[in-house]
Order: C-alpha cells, then sequence, then structure tokens
C-alpha cells in the first residue's frame, strides 16, 4: 500500500483532488483547511514513496507565499472587527484579522500540497491515456498533449546546444540581467524554428501510421478502476469530512 497513491486511477485522482479543492474554497475559518492539510500529510505519508527532501525543495515556494499571504492580510486587511489582540508598529491587529490570514494562509498549503501530490505520483502520459479511457478527452487533443510532453527534454538539450554554440561564437557574454533578457532572443527565435519543424515531422509520421484522430475501441495501454481507488478516495472523503464538521468534534 506504500505505493497506493502512484498505483491510483490518474483520472481518479484529479476528481478526488478537484473536489477537495472545490469544498475547501467555501471554508474560511482557519481550522478547517489546516485540520485537511494535516490529513492529506498522513496519508501521503502513509500511501506513497515521496521523497520528503523532494517535497520540501518543491514546498519551499508556497511556505513562503503563504507567509507573505499571512503578512500582508494581517497588516492590510479592512475588516478590523472584534478585539485588539495586539499592536504591531501602531498597528492594531484584531481576531478577525488573525483568523483571515491563518485561513488564507492554510488553503494555499492545502491546495499546494494536493497539486504537488498529484504531481509526484502521476505519470502524465498514463494520465492522458486515462483521460481518452475514463474521462473520454478526445485523441487529437490527448496524443498532442503526449507527443508536447515527449519533446520537452528535446527541447532542453536543443536550448543548451544552443547556448553553448553562442558562447564558442563570443555571443550571449552580456553582464547585466536585461541585456541577459533581450539576448535570450537569439536562442528562442532558432528554438521556435526548431520546434515548428519537430511538430511538422512528428505531424507526417503519425499521419503516415494511419492516426486519424478517430476514438477507437483499444489502446496499447489499458487504465482500469481498481479497489485501491476505491480505498483512497474513501479515505481522502473521510479526511475531508472531518476536516468540515472539525467545529462540532472538537466543541
Amino acid at each position: 500500500m506504500r505505493k497506493a497513491l502512484h498505483n491510483m486511477n490518474p483520472s481518479v485522482k484529479f476528481l478526488l483532488i478537484t473536489v477537495c479543492m472545490f469544498t475547501m474554497a467555501f471554508y474560511f475559518d482557519p481550522w478547517t483547511p489546516l485540520v485537511f492539510w494535516g490529513g492529506v500529510l498522513v496519508l501521503q505519508i502513509l500511501f506513497s514513496q515521496i521523497s520528503w527532501k523532494k517535497w520540501l525543495l518543491f514546498m519551499l515556494p508556497f511556505f513562503v507565499t503563504a507567509i507573505g499571504y499571512f503578512w500582508t492580510t494581517l497588516v492590510f486587511s479592512e475588516d478590523q472587527s472584534g478585539p485588539v489582540i495586539w499592536s504591531l508598529w501602531n498597528v492594531n491587529i484584531t481576531e478577525a484579522q488573525l483568523n483571515h490570514a491563518m485561513s488564507l494562509s492554510f488553503r494555499v498549503l492545502a491546495f499546494s500540497s494536493l497539486s504537488l501530490m498529484f504531481a509526484l505520483t502521476t505519470n502524465p502520459v498514463t494520465f492522458v491515456m486515462s483521460l481518452m479511457q475514463q474521462l473520454k478527452l478526445s485523441p487529437k487533443i490527448a496524443y498532442g498533449i503526449m507527443v508536447g510532453y515527449q519533446f520537452l527534454p528535446v527541447l532542453k538539450d536543443e536550448f543548451v546546444q544552443i547556448g553553448q554554440a553562442h558562447r564558442l561564437r563570443g555571443v550571449g557574454l552580456e553582464k547585466n540581467a536585461i541585456q541577459r533578457l533581450l539576448g535570450m532572443r537569439s536562442v528562442l527565435i532558432p528554438m521556435l524554428a526548431g520546434a515548428v519543424r519537430k511538430a511538422e515531422r512528428a505531424a507526417f509520421a503519425m499521419e503516415a501510421r494511419g492516426f486519424t484522430g478517430e476514438r477507437r475501441s483499444s489502446y496499447f495501454q489499458v487504465i482500469s478502476i481498481g479497489k485501491v481507488d476505491f480505498i483512497i478516495v474513501a479515505l481522502f472523503l473521510l479526511v475531508l469530512v472531518l476536516s468540515c464538521t472539525n467545529k462540532f468534534w472538537l466543541g
């Protein structure tokens, strides 16, 4: 079960995360997203093999964003109702401001953790195949996305090669950030031309192999919905219900 999230049907996982995010968007108290975030982290520990070093590295920008939301909402919020908790540099911090700031920060952490969990436990190609089979996505769109995804490493290598070729010719040795930004045009234009040529070759190759964009009855990879999917969905919905009713069971 340690890889249950990795083996879960991607479309079911996508719909589950969408429902959780949509539900959390309607709760404005600070404790509901906090309890939900804690539950998501527990399920992630139990049912995934995500490296926590990688997780912390990817979550770092979201932690910074949450702190920024907390600080700006705490200081600049217009809702100053309720008792004053403390004064900070001649700014009165009320209970309503604190609750609002905490609510925004915890929702950012909850949403970002869900999104990151989906990204780290889902294979993009499997996800697109699942969208075709379970959610009936058009094959033209689906295979176009897959081809584009497969070309990403190629474009990255091409970007490095063009940069190295320019440096060998003395191009792209600008000193400040503005000059480097303007110099990116000399790299992006040949990359755009190369991408157009690759897309044209891929289109010709798919057409030569009989791809017409029509939906077929069989797939090279069959994505099914199994028992693990129902277990994970039930656990996440349980955490969601407990989070949304925390005011009752916490008193």
